[in-house]
């Protein structure tokens, strides 16, 4: 496992316990020779695990859509950072750069990221593992849904099964890293997204 994708808010949260668990995972990453790919943002989340990586000496990759580089949202100090056109392009390319994925806490944007890539991974068009870093229980809810979801009949419990949850951020690097050597055959076919 070279990079991980990850979808966390443009903004820092109300607790400060995501500020701390951002620039954990950033520096756990870097040490253990992980890539950070994410959205290219200087602000929040984003930019807190960003420097993170980058202060531990870490690879930092970001993409992002140009309105928000003209929204001077952009982080300046990556190790590289790619323009482009769309949010289509931006969560392709990620993906594409990405060898397995967390979502930490966030907003709609990370919902819409992390559940497009579980989709992707339900229709065989990639085969990633993704996890969820719930710091102070933020995904507990989340969680609880997706469980009523299984007991109602609309996501199968295997699928369920497939998707991490951890609090602590080196357990969840450890369990990601696990089951990423045990479906090392993934694939991806960005002709059929």
């Amino acid at each position: 496992m070279k990079s991980i994708g990850v979808f966390c808010g443009a903004n820092a949260g109300a607790n400060l316990a995501y500020t701390h668990a951002a620039a954990k995972l950033g520096k756990l990453m870097a040490e253990q020779d992980v890539a950070l790919v994410y959205g290219g943002g200087n602000v929040g989340l984003m930019g807190i695990i960003a420097d993170a990586v980058l202060g531990s000496k870490g690879l930092a990759i970001g993409v992002i859509p140009q309105s928000l580089v003209d929204r001077e949202v952009a982080h300046k100090g990556l190790t590289e950072l790619h323009v482009v056109q769309t949010m289509h392009e931006r969560k392709a390319m990620m993906a594409a750069r990405s060898d397995a994925f967390i979502a930490m806490p966030g907003g709609f944007g990370t919902f819409d990221e992390v559940c497009e890539i579980i989709t992707w991974n339900q229709l065989g068009i990639i085969r990633k593992p993704v996890a969820f870093y719930n710091v102070n229980g933020f995904y507990d809810k989340f969680f609880s849904m997706i469980d009523h979801c299984v007991a109602e009949g609309f996501i199968k419990p295997d699928q369920r099964d497939n998707i991490i949850v951890e609090e602590d951020a080196e357990l969840l690097l450890q369990k990601l890293k696990a089951y990423s050597d045990a479906t090392s055959d993934y694939w991806v076919d960005f002709k059929r997204i």
